[in-house]
């Protein structure tokens, strides 16, 4: 009974925690971090403005929390998930789905509130930028820098430098999303973001040469089972 009493209590301290973190996003969006107030924000949740302590010792720990639940930190949490896991030997198959879940990310409202947080402040909020900057890309760019040294290692990608090929890769998406997602009056619709993803990564695959190895592994069987056909005729 305790034992349940103390998950209950768990999961609403985790739903409080959660929506204070949504409504800053939003409030820190709309007024600016500066402009933003403990006691505002308080209003929105639905609770005291002591009760927020309980949960964040200030405005900075909630910025701060915001900034490693979004963006690259997001991404990078992705790429350690064992759906990205199984993906180690199919870099064709690893590039679309990290595309794709891109294009879901960069479609979420909360991924706009918090690339217009995160542009205003950080340079305004000691520590933020090279949190966001040196931790999260970094974090993000080694590891999708291991996955394309392990595709080099085994064969299924041609490249001289596996960090430069994962930069590309990224380059690419990047454009992808100034393109139709920020550089004009609205989003473009989804079908067009995904042609503009599938014409990038039939170029960009074609240009590494990638191969996924269940596909190779299928093509050699074939062709040794060609091979051993004509040898018994």
């Amino acid at each position: 009974m305790a034992a349940s009493t103390s998950s209950a209590a768990e999961a609403v301290v985790t739903s409080t925690r959660e929506r204070i973190l949504s409504e800053a996003l939003s409030l820190f969006a709309q007024s600016g971090y500066g402009g933003a107030s403990m006691r505002e924000l308080a209003r929105r949740v639905g609770i005291r403005e002591s009760s927020l302590y309980n949960h964040f010792p200030g405005k900075a720990a909630i910025l701060e929390a915001i900034v490693s639940e979004h963006g690259p930190a997001s991404s990078a949490d992705r790429l350690e998930a064992p759906r990205y896991r199984q993906l180690a030997q199919q870099p064709a198959a690893f590039c679309r789905q990290f595309a794709l879940d891109l294009v879901e990310q960069w479609s979420d409202p909360r991924e706009h509130q918090f690339q217009k947080v995160i542009t205003a402040e950080r340079n305004r909020v000691p520590g933020i930028r090279a949190k966001f900057a040196d931790h999260f890309y970094a974090r993000e760019q080694n590891l999708m820098t291991d996955y394309f040294r392990g595709f080099a290692l085994a064969g299924l990608i041609t490249t001289t430098d596996p960090r430069e090929a994962a930069r590309l890769f990224a380059a690419g998406l990047i454009y992808v999303r100034l393109e139709h997602y920020v550089m004009g009056a609205q989003a473009s619709p989804r079908p067009k973001v995904i042609e503009a993803i599938d014409r990038y990564l039939a170029f960009f695959l074609s240009l590494i040469a990638a191969k996924d190895a269940d596909i190779s592994d299928k093509k050699q069987r074939k062709k040794g089972e060609t091979r051993g056909k004509a040898a018994s005729d």
